[in-house]
């Protein structure tokens, strides 16, 4: 079976509400050993580093669900090595939005204070990925996400797998209705 890893977003954390879902709808159907949820650094740098070394023993073997900034990093690491990902109201091009959060930020779940500098804004840009292989992806997004434009990732998608829903918001409603799907598309060779 292929290891399912949740990406959490920006300012997030594995506390999130989709990572705890996602990990207790494995830990029902006895798949725990099979769920990864690591924490995302804020340093784009920092974060490409780790995501590189957890992601590079499995050899491809992989799909990530991205949500927002993570579905972000997501794309790079399917470009870079290998696997699939579900994109969850991803974060496209979040270098050019990055102005609006430079200085202290508190993280959703556990309080913890970052810093984020105007440097984050390039090194992002460094990291993007445009898919190439179309197949490897699935967008789910949703059209009332009040944080991101959901047609800037169906235009930066374009040929994936994409499912579109009316309304909803960023943190994507009824989202653990659809993980059956999401680890059916993990393991479709």
């Amino acid at each position: 079976m292929t290891p399912l890893i949740y990406l959490h977003g920006f300012l997030s954390s594995p506390l999130s509400q989709k990572a705890q879902e996602t990990a207790q709808w494995m830990a029902e159907r006895g798949l725990s050993e099979y769920f990864l949820c690591p924490t995302i650094p804020m340093d784009p740098d920092i974060a490409e580093r780790e995501l590189r070394a957890l992601l590079t023993p499995f050899n491809g073997d992989f799909c990530l669900i991205g949500s927002s900034l993570g579905g972000f990093f997501a794309s790079w690491a399917v470009e870079e090595l290998g696997g699939r990902a579900v994109l969850i109201n991803p974060a496209v091009r979040p270098y050019a939005l990055i102005q609006q959060y430079v200085g202290e930020q508190e993280n959703y779940q556990t309080g913890e204070i970052h810093y984020i500098d105007l440097s984050f804004s390039d090194k992002l840009r460094q990291l993007e990925r445009k898919p190439s292989e179309l197949h490897r992806y699935w967008l789910l997004s949703q059209t009332d996400d009040e944080v991101l434009n959901y047609q800037d990732a169906v235009e930066f998608y374009a040929g994936c797998k994409q499912t579109i829903i009316h309304g909803g918001d960023h943190g994507f409603v009824g989202y653990a209705q659809w993980l059956a799907e999401i680890w059916a598309f993990a393991n479709t060779n």
